[in-house]
């Protein structure tokens, strides 16, 4: 009997923001593509429950969401809708105001239901809601690695660091990786990455690494306006090209072997059950 064999876990990635418009849900879905393009099997969880617009993002009308499988009328496997490239999204609702905050009860049935999903998982990307509200917090803690989105907005960075000392400070979290979105060049994003790293060393004991920058371009609003990712529709696009390479940096990550905590160990033992 083989005893040490080696369970390979997905990587799974949350991708947040201290403040909405600074096209989180938009990285997200391009990255998802993008990854995707590279041959991995990626599932995209659209957790800003309540507010959830991913499926809109990709001209989807899901006819169930998470709403449904959250109140026990149906499963992951009937909420999970296909999306460009093979990629796979579970949708939430939009304006529903009881997902805003979910019950201890809530979480663990949404995680047991995971153990359910008989599916191949390489990368599983949660599109987390903007702020510092309990869902926030909660889905940031049960992934591997944190995406924190800034734009060079100085609002954005002053939000950024309030997440990210929020759950520092309060739940033990010591790595995070930046990205800057619709940054004008690499300079600018760079700038944007050494302030936050500034302020971080000096307030907060935490690790920030810079993964790269998403630039404006002309291309990824027009991709909007058609419902579709920019890296799909205008595969030359400056920002389609940074997408890319985002996609193959996270594939060049290290593996994480150990789980931050309980709350993880259970989450990924629920995700391999797709291997």
């Amino acid at each position: 009997m083989e005893t040490n064999k080696r369970v390979n876990f997905p990587k799974v990635i949350a991708v947040t923001s201290g403040k909405g418009g600074v096209g989180k849900t938009n990285v997200v879905a391009n990255l998802a593509v993008s990854l995707s393009n590279l041959g991995q099997s990626v599932v995209v969880l659209d957790a800003d429950l309540g507010l959830g617009n991913l499926d809109v993002l990709f001209g989807k009308i899901p006819d169930f969401t998470l709403e449904d499988v959250i109140l026990g009328n149906k499963s992951l496997a009937e909420v999970i809708v296909d999306g460009p490239s093979g990629i796979r999204i579970l949708p939430t609702s939009s304006g529903a105001e009881d997902l805003t905050f979910l019950s201890d009860e809530q979480k663990l049935n949404l995680l047991a239901e995971f153990d359910r999903l008989e599916q191949k998982v390489d990368v599983l990307l949660i599109d987390t809601g903007a702020g510092i509200s309990s869902n926030v917090i909660y889905f940031n803690t049960i992934a591997q690695e944190i995406i924190v989105i800034s734009s060079p907005e100085p609002t954005s960075m002053t939000d950024a660091y309030a997440v990210m000392k929020v759950l520092s400070q309060r739940h033990g979290e010591k790595k995070f990786k930046i990205l800057v979105n619709m940054a004008r060049n690499e300079k600018e994003a760079k700038e944007v990455f050494q302030r936050l790293r500034m302020v971080s060393d000096k307030f907060l004991n935490v690790s920030l690494e810079y993964i790269g920058f998403i630039p404006t371009d002309d291309y990824l609003p027009m991709a909007v306006s058609e419902q579709m990712a920019v890296v799909e529709k205008y595969p030359s696009a400056r920002s389609s090209r940074e997408f890319n390479l985002l996609a193959q940096n996270i594939l060049d990550w290290p593996a994480e072997d150990i789980p931050k905590g309980n709350i993880q160990l259970f989450w990924k033992s629920m995700v391999a059950a797709a291997f």
